[in-house]
C-alpha cells in the first residue's frame, strides 16, 4: 500500500510519537491511502484535495481517525459500491471489505487497535445482524 503522509513523514511521524489523533483515506482496493495529524486536515475530503484529489472522489475511500487507543470508521458506503445494487448485499460487501483494508492500513502504519464505528454513522449496521436467505 503506498501510504501518503501529509504535509510529511516528519509531522506524522511527530504525529504517532505523541499519540495525537490521525485521520486518514484509504483507497477502496488498498493501493492508496493519505493520512495526516488530525488538526493539519480538519476533515477527509479536505485531506483528499491537500493530497491532489477531488473532494468529490470522497467515495472512493474508507474513512478513519484513530491514534493508539483505536479506530473509529466513518462508516458511508456509496449508494454504487461494487455495483451492487441491493443494498444490504451492498453494505455486507462493503463492512468486509473496509475490514480488512482498513486492518491493513492500520497495521502497516504500526498500530494493532480495535475498530469501531461509532454511533451515528451505524444506521444501516442492522442488515449484518441479519438473516438472509
Amino acid at each position: 500500500m503506498e501510504i501518503v503522509r501529509f504535509p510529511d513523514s516528519e509531522a506524522v511521524a511527530s504525529a504517532i510519537r505523541d499519540n495525537e489523533p490521525l485521520m486518514a483515506v484509504i483507497a477502496f482496493d488498498g493501493t492508496k491511502a493519505v493520512v495526516s495529524q488530525l488538526d493539519d486536515a480538519v476533515e477527509h475530503h479536505i485531506l483528499l484535495m491537500k493530497a491532489g484529489y477531488r473532494d468529490t472522489d470522497i467515495d472512493r475511500f474508507f474513512r478513519i481517525v484513530f491514534d493508539r487507543d483505536g479506530a473509529d470508521w466513518m462508516f458511508v458506503c456509496p449508494p454504487d459500491y461494487k455495483d451492487i445494487p441491493f443494498k444490504d448485499k451492498r453494505i455486507r460487501a462493503f463492512y468486509r471489505d473496509g475490514l480488512g483494508v482498513i486492518g491493513d492500513f492500520l497495521q502497516e502504519m504500526g498500530y494493532i487497535t480495535g475498530i469501531s464505528i461509532p454511533k451515528r454513522y451505524s444506521r444501516h449496521l442492522d442488515v449484518l445482524s441479519e438473516d438472509v436467505y
